[in-house]
């Protein structure tokens, strides 16, 4: 395995990084889809990547490097890696999410790392595009989140009834209806133009 990359310090005013943090603190904060991002948020323990690169041989380059990374500064407690430009189309981010989790598992990251998908074109296998449900994961951009498998376990093991999480999120985005939230991340993009 090779050795961690050195990361300069990421433009922090970057638009999908701006889009993604409002995004973070007015939907899966502000709604709660998350119970345990808010610490993270606060604390500023989310690492934010962000690429222009729309080739899957280099996201995964990226990736991996990435991930190398934060298992050798462990200050780190997640990790979102943003593509600026490329996976617009959904099918081919599934294609990244699928190779990037074989990657995961012929580097020794099995157990260590998992993945969580976000997309602004997220569409659940068993639902039609314009449901409300799509939501809990339809993000600015096309994300990975990077998950420390051990910091998830502890979290959940003193959260009650951790598998209702998905159920009342997607009660809730039925409650609050798919203009909503179609509405909240345009005002996020008319904030955060890219340049």
């Amino acid at each position: 395995m090779s050795h961690s990359p050195k990361y300069p310090i990421i433009a922090q005013d970057l638009p999908e990084i701006k889009a993604t943090k409002q995004w973070i603190d007015e939907v899966i904060i502000g709604l709660n889809f998350c119970p345990f991002a808010k610490k993270e948020f606060t604390n500023n323990t989310i690492f934010y990547l962000s690429t222009a690169t729309e080739q899957l041989k280099s996201a995964l380059t990226i990736l991996l490097e990435h991930c190398v990374y934060l298992d050798e500064n462990s200050e780190i407690e997640t990790s979102l890696v943003i593509f600026s430009e490329g996976f617009r189309c959904f099918e081919r981010y599934l294609d990244l999410v699928d190779a990037a989790n074989v990657l995961l598992i012929d580097n020794g990251f099995e157990g260590i790392f998992q993945l969580a998908t976000m997309h602004p074109e997220y569409c659940f296998a068993d639902e039609c595009f314009d449901s409300a449900s799509n939501f809990t994961n339809r993000s600015p951009y096309p994300m990975l989140h990077i998950i420390r498998e051990a910091s998830m376990e502890r979290v959940l093991s003193v959260y009650k009834q951790p598998e209702n999480i998905p159920i009342n999120n997607i009660a809730l985005t039925k409650q609050y209806g798919y203009q909503y939230f179609v509405e909240i991340l345009a005002h996020i993009h008319q904030k955060h133009p890219q340049r």
